[in-house]
């Protein structure tokens, strides 16, 4: 650690664990802002060979550029802050990854040891800033020393490994990021192994049997099958069971496959094709109503759960048999364990059949409300590359149009935080997936609502040269809330806004910008974006919503 341009062994402090810890499980990027407070681990980053610093201009911008990056990589997204405004900037973002099981490392300076909770005016102080981040997080975790900290990271990755991959936060003393450290930091191989929860033999037995003998199986398919696509399809096929994903699961079957209903579970087809089964596999869901629209499934056949995490084992749908463990690990042992025991494809031809019914009628259902985002989404899907990433929002053409309109077939193409719900996630989303992805092209479609969220972004797609394409469907205002005050009976209030010229706005930041009405217009300006040195913002104006 003498290199030039490092500091030496004697010279390094708790700032410098951090960094090197990062480093040392392979981390490249961090997304951060520097403050007073974390200025050691900036010493650190200045002087890293192997992290990349990207500054957005928001902490939840970075939360938010961090959790694109995760899910769009499949490798765990890095944020610093500094204490206190800095922290709480990113909570939104730490609770989005919290709800959809995003990998997210979020590493803060704390108060002095020994000033916990005196509230005596220190710069950034929060009463509580760790019960902050507790409240929010499975895992929040105050370092006492450098070598804690640097222990803490380590059992993150670990645990990231073997566990469910959700949000961690470390947070470090000012006074030990300022003060001398000489160890090391273990690198990644070397941390002990945690184990993986395995289900029991007996349950594991009563699965393969109730599948083997299963005439009109189905599968429901959630985020936490996310590593298991190959095993998946393997069960699935072998099954010959038509397949429903929640829209965080959407392309864990790829969407083409004949097998497959679609990201859909909130649409009543869907529904009663999983209620109508005799056996129902649910992999890696919690089938909750953020994804289900208040309205879970109730299946009348046996039902079989996997999950890493054991609350989940009738959490919202009761489960017969509930196997805790890894979908990867549990899924083979199914398919070893069906391969014996009943003839591949022995139920595959009704299978087939109830699959292309029930997707026809999802499909009809979703274009009931999801019909004025079809052109858009068709247009864009037509004219961009197929492995183009699609960076969404809280926005309807989000929720009602690429969720059930634009088919995925492989993982990361779909950026959207269904659970959470967050307004502004986007376009920070965007940039940490071209980040973490450079050379894929990469689409933010959104409304005019989320996109004010986290406008300031641009300056950072600016500053990154990233060829972003951003289509911003402006209906100027928060159209789904005044959907809903009219479906309520009272007057909308506070829904309909001015907004700006968002084509112009692109252009003062640096990018570039264009304005349209002529939906086919959208694919080919899109397509051209994707070849400039800088994002584009293509800006959809549809006018006040009248819905």
């Amino acid at each position: 650690m003498s290199d030039e341009g490092r500091t030496t062994r004697t010279t390094r402090t708790g700032g410098a664990a951090i960094v090197e810890a990062l480093e040392a499980h392979g981390v490249e990027v961090v997304f951060g802002i520097p403050g007073t407070h974390n200025l050691e681990i900036y010493r650190g980053l200045a002087r890293s060979p192997a992290i990349t610093h990207v500054t957005p201009r928001h902490e939840q911008g970075a939360g938010y550029a961090a959790d694109g990056y995760a899910r769009a990589t499949g490798r765990p997204g890095v944020c610093v802050t500094t204490s206190g405004p800095g922290l709480a900037n990113i909570c939104a973002a730490a609770a989005t990854a919290q709800a959809d099981s995003v990998p997210l490392l979020i590493v803060a300076p704390g108060v002095p040891r020994g000033m916990e909770g005196r509230d005596v005016g220190l710069l950034h102080e929060v009463n509580d800033q760790l019960g902050m981040m507790g409240a929010i997080l499975d895992v929040a975790v105050r370092a006492g020393s450098a070598e804690e900290a640097v222990a803490a990271i380590g059992a993150a990755f670990a645990g990231w490994r073997a566990g469910r991959r959700r949000p961690v936060y470390v947070e470090v003393p000012v006074d030990v990021l300022a003060a001398p450290w000489a160890g090391e930091a273990p690198v990644d191989a070397a941390l002990p192994v945690v184990a993986a929860p395995s289900p029991e033999p007996g349950a594991l037995e009563r699965a393969i049997a109730a599948l083997a003998g299963a005439r009109r199986p189905a599968v429901l398919l959630g985020a936490g099958a996310r590593g298991a696509e190959e095993v998946a399809r393997t069960v699935i096929e072998h099954l010959g069971a038509p397949t429903v994903t929640t829209v965080n699961a959407k392309w864990m079957l790829p969407e083409s496959h004949p097998l497959s209903v679609g990201a859909s579970l909130r649409l009543e087809p869907a529904r009663r094709l999983l209620e109508e089964a005799d056996v129902v596999l649910i992999v890696g869901s919690r089938v909750g109503d953020a994804e289900s629209w208040d309205v879970a499934p109730e299946p009348a056949g046996t039902v079989i759960r996997i999950d890493l995490d054991a609350r989940a084992e009738n959490k919202n749908v009761r489960s017969d048999v509930f196997l805790h463990g890894a979908a990867e690990a549990v899924l083979g042992a199914l398919a070893r364990g069906l391969a014996e025991a009943r003839a591949a494809g022995s139920e595959a031809d009704g299978g087939l059949a109830r699959a292309a019914t029930a997707r026809a009628a999802s499909l009809a259902t979703a274009l009931q409300d999801g019909g004025p985002w079809r052109a858009v989404n068709d247009a864009l899907r037509a004219a961009l590359p197929a492995d183009t990433i699609v960076a969404g929002d809280s926005a309807q053409v989000s929720y009602y149009g690429t969720a059930h309109l634009w088919p995925m077939e492989r993982p990361g193409r779909f950026l959207y935080p269904p659970n959470f719900a967050t307004l502004g996630y986007g376009l920070p989303a965007a940039i940490g997936a071209q980040i973490g992805c450079p050379g894929r092209p990469v689409l933010v479609l959104v409304g005019d609502g989320g996109f004010l969220f986290s406008a300031a972004e641009l300056m950072t797609a600016v500053e990154r040269r990233l060829p972003l394409a951003i289509v911003v469907m402006n209906n100027h205002g928060y159209a789904e809330i005044r959907d809903g005050m009219v479906g309520l009976g009272f007057p909308p209030l506070a829904v309909d806004l001015e907004t700006p010229d968002f084509a112009a706005l692109s252009v003062a930041c640096g990018g570039h910008g264009v304005r349209v009405e002529d939906l086919s217009q959208v694919g080919a300006l899109a397509a051209e974006a994707l070849t400039r040195d800088r994002p584009t913002v293509i800006e959809v104006d549809l006018g006040p919503s009248t819905r």
